[in-house]
């Protein structure tokens, strides 16, 4: 038996971020917080959004602090700033850190997010979220999922719950066409890995495999043509869809041993979180697919690497190949290339697969690891 938690609205479309006013309308919001970072605040998406909302009358503030990789501090200054002003909901306009930034503002109120981390449940009503992702990858618009990293520990914490899941999402892929190749990759990888990790996933159910599989069908041709093509209208339209479909099938699902190992890569280096996923998928697949040859031969099948008639076997083979040589494609570079020194990788992986493996995620895997293993996974990973 699943359970399955989706927004109350979502509206899909080019040019469907001119329906905002009348989005919050609908949903009987009037005050909203706008919570966005630097970038966004001066390319002119934010001055559309806060002149959209303007011309319909809605009083609005916005906050402009979030920080790649939001961090416990840039999120107490976003719960300061919204308790400064009176409002009924807050909207994340962004990429997944303002998006994940908005959700634990509207959520966190006067605890600590520490005590908010998995496996901590956080089902209460909170304020009211509206999405509207601007990059193709996060899926964060449709996920009842944040990641906050407590910088005194370099954890990245996964917070959990239905307080987390916004009411309203505005898929707009017009939104995402001047994205640049480098993060067009990136946020597309991570997209790819959430459909594939909804579908191997221990979680998985028929709902989020019929989400996860049109995702793939999606992302994997179109992802080449965007990085090589910024405006190709088609291909953003089918990543920014897939990428809702994937956070849906996760969301709904889980992720499993790629993003419980990414996610400290990312907290101790600084690296994007998409790229850190890109790094450890072929290796991690590989590993992984002994124990769920079938549901990766699907995928490998979905995105139509492998025929309909070759064996299970020779189609994760195929998958795995094809993880390594879009990689390549795509400049994804090995932590090594990434510049991280061997011996401060190697001195924080106990601590890096400590973590991984208590953030749940790798529990989720076909092959569940142990910590010996996980180290063994990041010491093949760095060259």
């Amino acid at each position: 038996m699943a359970a399955i938690h989706l927004p109350r609205t979502i509206r899909i479309g080019g040019g469907t971020l001119n329906a905002l006013p009348e989005a919050l309308a609908a949903g009987g919001l009037s005050r909203p917080l706008i919570v966005t970072d630097a970038w966004i605040a001066g390319c002119g998406i934010l001055e559309r959004v806060e002149g959209l909302l303007d011309a319909a009358g809605v009083a609005h503030r916005t906050f402009t602090g979030v920080v790649p990789d939001p961090t416990v501090d840039s999120i107490e200054a976003g719960c300061t700033f919204l308790a400064e002003g009176e409002h009924d909901c807050v909207i994340g306009l962004g990429g997944g850190s303002p998006i994940d930034s908005a959700k634990m503002i509207a959520v966190k109120g006067l605890r600590q997010i520490r005590d908010l981390k998995a496996p901590h449940l956080e089902d209460n009503p909170a304020l009211p979220v509206v999405a509207i992702p601007t990059t193709a990858g996060t899926g964060s618009e449709a996920t009842r999922f944040t990641i906050i990293t407590d910088t005194a520990s370099d954890e990245k914490m996964l917070c959990v719950g239905l307080a987390y899941l916004p009411q309203i999402a505005i898929v707009d892929y017009e939104l995402t066409l001047t994205k640049p190749a480098r993060l067009t990759a990136d946020t597309g990888i991570d997209s790819l890995v959430h459909a594939v990790e909804a579908y191997v996933s221990k979680r998985a159910n028929p709902f989020s495999d019929s989400m996860a599989l049109s995702a793939m069908r999606l992302i994997w041709p179109n992802l080449p043509l965007a990085c090589a093509d910024p405006g190709n209208r088609a291909a953003r339209e089918a990543l920014m869809l897939g990428a809702l479909q994937a956070g849906i099938a996760f969301s709904n699902s889980s992720v499993a041993l790629v993003h419980g190992m990414s996610r400290p890569i990312g907290a101790h280096f600084h690296v994007a979180h998409g790229l850190s996923n890109a790094m450890l998928m072929p290796l991690v697949t590989g590993w992984s697919a002994p124990a769920a040859l079938p549901r990766y031969a699907d995928c490998a099948r979905a995105m139509g690497i492998a025929d309909l008639d070759e064996s299970d076997q020779a189609a994760v083979g195929r998958l795995v190949e094809a993880l390594e040589a879009i990689n390549a494609e795509l400049s994804v570079p090995t932590p090594r290339e990434y510049g991280i020194s061997k011996e401060r990788w190697d001195e924080l992986t106990p601590l890096m697969a400590e973590q991984a493996l208590a953030s749940g995620s790798p529990g989720n895997n076909p092959r569940v690891p142990e910590v010996s293993e996980i180290i063994t996974l990041y010491r093949q990973a760095w060259g």
